[in-house]
């Protein structure tokens, strides 16, 4: 076994690293649906966790992490945020430790205010990415399904 790694594995990795650009690709996604929300106070994450939570999202902080695809610690840290800015409300944990998890009057406000910036970031990226978005859209459903 080698103890140093070739200049040629380390092209291959800078220059067809699956994760290495799907991170890049989350990043710059990520940095345009942020900017766009900051008039509402907003970050991407936030709002499409409140979504979630509007649309009846699982009680169980576990299958709600898994629905989002996000770690269970980063989906505490924001439930957290989210219910200190009176956002969110929690009900008491259940027998089997589930809490339900419902809007606000502020949420649904704050929701409302961010919408039209959603808006305007989604329709951002369907623009850069022309006629690709729906193709885009469907490998993307696809990688998550067989994740």
């Amino acid at each position: 076994m080698d103890d140093e790694i070739s200049n040629e594995a380390l092209d291959l990795v800078a220059g067809e690293c699956i994760c290495r650009r799907a991170r890049m690709v989350a990043r710059t996604i990520t940095r345009v649906f942020d900017d766009a929300l900051r008039p509402s106070g907003l970050r991407i994450t936030q709002f499409t966790l409140l979504v979630a939570i509007g649309k009846g999202a699982p009680d169980s902080i576990s299958l709600l992490a898994e629905w989002l695809a996000m770690e269970r610690t980063t989906l505490v840290r924001n439930l957290q945020l989210l219910e200190k800015e009176g956002l969110i409300e929690r009900g008491p944990e259940g027998g089997r430790r589930a809490r339900a998890t419902r809007l606000t009057q502020a949420g649904r406000q704050r929701l409302a205010v961010a919408y039209p910036y959603w808006e305007k970031a989604q329709q951002t990226m369907h623009q850069r990415l022309g006629d690709e978005w729906q193709l885009t859209q469907s490998t993307l459903d696809k990688l998550v399904r067989s994740g």
